[in-house]
């Protein structure tokens, strides 16, 4: 079946996918998504996140490769941090008096800078490979003895935060 570009334009999720991008500020409202111009030298220019949807609306078998390729990204990143809190968590276990929810609280303050239920099940690559990351560093501060108690444990989650906080402002 042959698609044309005006048909592509003329699909409701695709207005609705330009609205996003405009909401999400990689369209500013008024700019065209897309421009095509006619004649000797004419040709098509799309804006780079548009022209993936595009792509994916023509070919099947690019569409599939893109969505396998964010789900393998996102299963290995969600591995990654679950296979890194278990390396910290047996490191905490050498510590003494140990509470494992605080320290599962301030680790989701430092990443996604509150707590809630099921915020891992819904980070993105980012805040999940820095999850992991932040987690093997603990860890490793805890094997090597750099941290050796609960107490520098804790301080240190809070300065790493604090630091965080003052880097993004």
């Amino acid at each position: 079946m042959k698609k044309e570009i005006a048909d592509f334009f003329k699909l409701e999720q695709t207005n609705a996918f330009i609205e996003v991008m405009e909401n999400e500020g990689d369209l500013n409202t008024g700019d065209p998504p897309y421009l095509a111009t006619r004649g000797k030298q004419g040709g098509t220019w799309m804006h780079p996140i548009l022209f993936i949807k595009f792509a994916m609306w023509i070919n099947p078998r690019f569409e599939y490769y893109v969505i396998k390729f964010v789900y393998d990204q996102l299963i290995e990143y969600r591995h990654s941090a679950g296979d890194q809190y278990r390396s910290l968590t047996r490191e905490l276990a050498t510590l003494v008096n140990v509470d494992y929810a605080r320290v599962a609280k301030c680790l989701n303050y430092i990443v996604f800078g509150h707590h809630a239920p099921e915020l891992r099940q819904n980070a993105t690559q980012e805040q999940l490979k820095e999850l992991a990351n932040l987690q093997e560093k603990l860890a490793f501060a805890i094997n090597m003895r750099y941290i050796k108690s609960i107490d520098e444990l804790l301080n240190e989650m809070h300065r790493i935060y604090d630091m965080k906080k003052n880097y993004l402002r």
